[in-house]
């Protein structure tokens, strides 16, 4: 698990949820680029309602004629890290816009009977 706290980098990737990279969903590629890339975490929030460049309002409401609703994909890390990550987006992000943050990170703790308290069969270790 990397350790990580103080002064950080909060990377977030605004995209829409039916953004594709080879038939699979663009957040999900950014996440497990990620993932592979080693960096502390990423999250994908889906949005309710928003719109980007285009100017198109996408929402979640009863009778949208837009399903395409916003997501962003939020990655924290040390600068270093998250920025060694940057040319990775750019191979993957066509449309949407990504942008970075200073932030402090006070608190990053993995939770009980994670991957480390598993057996290799994915079961929790006594």
């Amino acid at each position: 698990m990397t350790s990580l706290t103080g002064r950080a980098l909060r990377l977030t990737v605004y995209i829409g949820e039916d953004d594709t990279w080879h038939h699979k969903p663009l957040y999900s590629e950014i996440v497990h680029r990620a993932h592979a890339a080693g960096l502390a975490g990423a999250s994908v929030f889906r949005g309710i309602e928003g719109f980007g460049a285009s100017s198109l309002i996408h929402t979640s409401r009863l009778l949208s004629l837009s399903e395409d609703l916003p997501v962003a994909v939020v990655v924290v890390d040390t600068e270093e890290r998250v920025r060694a990550f940057l040319p990775q987006l750019d191979e993957l992000v066509g449309e949407g816009l990504v942008t970075l943050e200073e932030c402090e990170v006070v608190r990053y703790v993995a939770r009980r009977g994670g991957p480390r308290d598993m057996d290799p069969k994915g079961k929790k270790s006594s």
